[in-house]
């Protein structure tokens, strides 16, 4: 049988499930990630907007893994990027943390109060406050338009899951407030920064990620191949229960690089 990986030439990858727990590395990662640069380009395209692209390589490398702030796409550079390319350079206030700020800047953004914002940009933030969603609602109510970096409910740590940037979205859609896009998987938006990044047309690149409803659905509107490796959210029960299949899943990412994945729908 052919290594899994054998007919890619470019990889997307997760890393919050896949390479680490927040500051914990996952068993084999990093050498599991230099042997897979070995066999292609790499990027990580992440949901996590709280870091920007020298953020995330700086906390990887920080942890072991070689990784170059040009292969990091997290999601407030996709922002960034999207905002830029759709609507010129905007005045912006963020409900989130440091990395939606020095992306948003760093493409050419303005960073205003609330009062004065065209847009909202929002994330994970770790130190929300009521003041900052009554600032947010004035904000929305007076006309700022609303984007959110990602959805996802919740986020991996060693001490378990805390709630992620879906928890904060949802308390302005709770407000009345839906966002106009959301950039961050599942969306269309970052596999498009990110084929666009690596050159590669989408049936030579293989996602790999722990989350069936971003990971695994968001690549296959896009037109890859995936892997779920089962060492951040998603269980292999889940495939059948959510009808979400990958092409392929593997017990971690260093099982992945050892050959050791079985086909998606063997799980149904």
């Amino acid at each position: 049988m052919n290594h899994p990986l054998a007919s890619y030439r470019g990889f997307l990858l997760d890393i919050d499930g896949v390479l680490v727990r927040g500051k914990a590395v996952l068993p084999g990662a990093p050498e599991a990630l230099a042997e897979l640069k070995t066999r292609g380009h790499v990027l990580f395209l992440t949901n996590n907007s709280t870091k920007s692209r020298q953020g995330v390589a700086h906390h990887l490398r920080s942890l072991g893994f070689d990784v170059r702030p040009e292969e990091a796409v997290p999601s407030c550079y996709v922002a960034a990027q999207y905002l830029r390319q759709r609507y010129g350079l905007v005045r912006f206030w963020t409900l989130g943390e440091a990395g939606i700020l020095e992306e948003m800047t760093l493409a050419g953004h303005v960073p205003v109060g609330p009062e004065e914002a065209q847009w909202i940009v929002v994330g994970m933030d770790r130190e929300l406050t009521y003041a900052k969603l009554a600032q947010a609602l004035r904000a929305l109510l007076r006309g700022a338009r609303f984007l959110a970096t990602n959805r996802d409910a919740t986020f991996p740590t060693p001490e378990g899951l805390v709630p992620g940037a879906g928890a904060i979205v949802g308390a302005l859609v709770g407000m009345g407030f839906e966002p106009e896009e959301v950039v961050g998987k599942p969306s269309l938006r970052s596999f498009e920064v990110a084929l666009s990044t690596l050159g590669l047309p989408p049936h030579e690149v293989l996602m790999i990620g722990d989350r069936l409803e971003t990971d695994v659905l968001g690549a296959q509107k896009a037109g890859l191949d995936t892997a779920l490796v089962l060492t951040g959210i998603s269980r292999e029960q889940d495939i059948a229960q959510e009808g979400i299949v990958p092409t392929w899943v593997a017990d971690s990412l260093a099982d992945l690089i050892r050959g050791k994945a079985r086909p998606g729908k063997a799980a149904l």
